[in-house]
């Protein structure tokens, strides 16, 4: 196990705990990653002190969930850098009365007891770090009172005891089971699945940011697909995003998407998203098409989706203001939703129009959802490498000159700002942009040719 900054500030920790007659454990997440042979992020101790022992022990604590046992334990890395331990006490839980915090904890030194109130035995395991020091031996280092480690063999997400109870204990379990299943591509334990199935209506007692955070993480790691089948299958998707179960079904013209409808095709685009993928885009690749099922319509000639880049914009803006995402990361995923369609002009655009293009920001994830759109439908990229190549060749100062013809000049000129300012400034800035003016004086003389001398 190499000696991280992370681990080696845990492991601090614990041996600090260990010093003072604690016990004291690596617990949770790391020890899964490390029996699966993957780098944790971080490390989180379990420990038999209470919180106010852990506050008094340490220089610099944050008591960030004391009620339940929780603390933060600052240390400094060897860059300086400040690491972040949570450190939480053994405790077990009274009834969870918002069906997500237990309205009361218990602490406790029981180690056992402890996990017992975890979700899924894969993160029910404790490690002794002391001992995996002294012995390099990782199996000889975990205690595991679940049965973790035979289902991390048997590749299965199993809930810790009754799945029933475990889930109406937190209803946040569910989402978070779809995504280790999806992450570690594992299955869902039979009985647990049907719990989730059973209780999928329940997931609305959590709220929208949770939600939102489990779904862009399913997103952004690398197995979207599998996740979305997984929330498919288990009811959740109903629940979550009804407006994405909707596709289901949609057909589509085969001629331009021989893949099948429009869940299938979503799903393919999903399929593609790499791991780190910005969220903005991974939900505009999501989105992008969840205007087609109210836009439907078998027409004489062939289906048709008419105005469903706009009528998905607003759906997917609905959507976004329900999972209460940011107005920065809402205005992008918009973007990339309502300008999905317009590849297919890329070609016979004017080139002020194809500038204008350019110049949404973060064109890239416009670039690149156009082309896991093209490879998930009829695989051609003509268009995305026409665009590719234009926006790469077109230097910046090309795409977003210095105007020749700004407000100020036209209000010198005898323009009074009104209603049509903006048209006169469009009309001069589109001509420097097709390079048919090249100075002020010009621009002016094109402004006067079309309006006059006192629009």
């Amino acid at each position: 196990m190499p000696g991280t900054p992370a681990l080696l500030a845990a492991e601090t920790i614990v041996v600090r705990l260990r010093a003072a007659g604690h016990l004291a454990y690596f617990a949770g997440g790391c020890v899964r990653d490390l029996l699966l042979a993957r780098q944790p992020k971080d490390f989180d101790v379990a420990t038999s002190a209470t919180p106010d022992v852990v506050l008094g022990m340490f220089p610099k604590t944050f008591a960030v969930g004391a009620h339940f046992g929780v603390v933060l334990v600052v240390s400094t890395g060897p860059d300086g850098v400040e690491i972040m331990t949570e450190v939480a006490t053994f405790r077990n839980d009274g009834v969870y009365g918002d069906g997500r915090h237990p309205d009361a904890v218990r602490f406790s030194t029981s180690a056992e007891q402890d996990v017992e109130r975890r979700d899924f035995t894969i993160n029910g395991m404790l490690l002794d770090p002391l001992r995996l020091r002294d012995s390099g031996d990782l199996d000889r280092a975990v205690l595991d009172y679940v049965g973790g480690r035979a289902d991390l063999a048997a590749r299965l997400v199993r809930a810790i005891g009754d799945p029933s109870r475990r889930f109406a204990e937190d209803k946040l379990r569910m989402l978070r089971a779809v995504r280790f299943a999806a992450r570690f591509e594992f299955a869902i334990e039979t009985v647990t699945e049907a719990q989730i199935r059973a209780q999928a209506a329940a997931i609305h007692q959590v709220s929208a940011e949770r939600i939102r955070d489990e779904l862009t993480r399913m997103l952004t790691e690398g197995h979207a697909r599998l996740a979305f089948e997984l929330l498919d299958r288990t009811g959740l998707l109903d629940q979550v995003l009804p407006e994405v179960a909707r596709m289901r079904g949609v057909e589509q013209p085969p001629e331009y998407h021989p893949e099948g409808d429009v869940w299938v095709h979503t799903l393919l685009l999903l399929e593609k998203l790499p791991a780190g993928v910005p969220a903005t885009l991974a939900w505009a690749a999501l989105l992008h098409d969840v205007g087609k099922p109210p836009t439907f319509e078998r027409a004489p000639d062939r289906i048709r989706f008419n105005g469903h880049a706009e009528v998905g914009t607003s759906i997917a803006a609905a959507i976004c203001r329900r999972l209460r995402f940011s107005n920065e990361e809402t205005a992008q995923i918009l973007a990339l939703v309502a300008n999905h369609m317009r590849f297919g002009d890329v070609e016979r655009m004017k080139e002020s129009t194809l500038k204008r293009f350019f110049r949404l920001p973060r064109f890239d994830e416009h670039l690149e959802l156009h082309r896991i759109d093209c490879l998930s439908s009829h695989g051609l990229l003509r268009l995305y490498e026409f665009a590719k190549a234009r926006f790469e060749q077109l230097p910046a100062d090309e795409v977003r000159p210095t105007l020749l013809v700004t407000g100020r000049d036209l209000i010198e000129a005898g323009y009074q700002p009104g209603p049509r300012f903006k048209e006169l400034l469009a009309l001069a800035e589109d001509a420097q942009l097709e390079g048919r003016i090249h100075t002020r004086e010009q621009g002016l003389a094109l402004v006067r040719e079309h309006f006059g001398t006192n629009a």
